[in-house]
């Protein structure tokens, strides 16, 4: 029989998790038994992103979320840009739970515009966040997981844009085919010490981020573009039988990937690339 607390006794890090991915993902994982650690910036970071940022209520909410599960749950309004501020969330998490074994580096960035038009701030942002970002949470994360020296889990949030280019957000797809050679590089590095590390790989996931007005807008001005971001062929099969063809993916979807790598059923997965696009990148 299969435990339904697969990972009692474990602690999970979670950024950008003051709602949508980070926050399903948050939960998910004290469903399962993990005690959570959660931040984001909740805040705006940059004029160019369209859609509206998230806030310290929505974090807060997070917290309950978990907090309902029955697990415990600390957070932290930080910015990934900030090594110190990581380093001393991971003091604290040591602190409390003594352990650190499951990181889902999740939080991330999105504007849109040609490459050779985009402000120079649009640019270093996103790159900022989303690469160097995730680096840092890198950085400040598996020292403690060493220390502690129980193996453990990476998650790499990356996305379909790091596996297939995607116009009018070059930057972000740069940033995201970045977190592939750094996923790489990693598992090889941490490998000794029964670390694994995966990126997972999403597509048209129904988060704020998916901002249909400026994508309309976008390819309004671009209609080439359009061609690039394909279909998603699998159909959604429900619990009730019934299926339905959906524009977007919830994010509990890509939890349950995120569950799968946390866990021990991964165990001898590492250094992989997994797309979760319900097909769409094989267009």
């Amino acid at each position: 029989m299969t435990s339904s607390t697969p990972l009692a006794g474990r602690v999970a890090f979670i950024t950008g998790a003051a709602r949508a991915q980070g926050r399903a993902h948050a939960v998910r994982l004290a469903s399962e038994g993990a005690d959570v650690v959660v931040s984001d910036v909740s805040a705006p970071v940059s004029d160019a992103a369209t859609y509206p940022a998230p806030t310290p209520d929505d974090l807060a909410e997070t917290v309950r979320l978990v907090e309902e599960t029955g697990r415990r749950a600390i957070s932290a309004v930080l910015d990934i840009r900030d090594l110190a501020a990581l380093q001393d969330l991971v003091s604290r998490t040591i602190d409390t739970f003594g352990r650190l074994d499951i990181l889902v580096a999740n939080a991330a960035v999105l504007s849109w515009g040609r490459l050779w038009e985009m402000p120079e701030d649009d640019w270093d942002t996103v790159i900022g966040v989303n690469l160097s970002g995730t680096w840092r949470t890198i950085r400040a994360a598996v020292p403690a997981m060493i220390e502690a020296g129980n193996g453990g889990s990476i998650i790499v949030v990356s996305s379909s844009a790091g596996l297939k280019a995607t116009p009018g957000n070059g930057h972000y797809s740069a940033s995201k085919a970045g977190l592939v050679a750094l996923t790489n590089a990693l598992a090889l590095e941490v490998g000794e010490y029964g670390i694994r590390v995966n990126s997972i790989h999403p597509y048209s996931v129904d988060t704020p981020m998916i901002d249909p007005e400026a994508m309309g807008e976008l390819f309004g001005r671009f209609p080439s573009f359009l061609h690039s971001f394909s279909p998603m062929p699998l159909k959604n099969a429900r619990r009730d039988g019934a299926s339905t063809l959906s524009d977007f993916m919830p994010p509990e979807e890509v939890s349950e990937v995120v569950s799968y790598l946390a866990g021990d059923g991964s165990r001898s997965v590492s250094g992989v690339q997994l797309t979760v696009d319900r097909g769409a990148l094989k267009y």
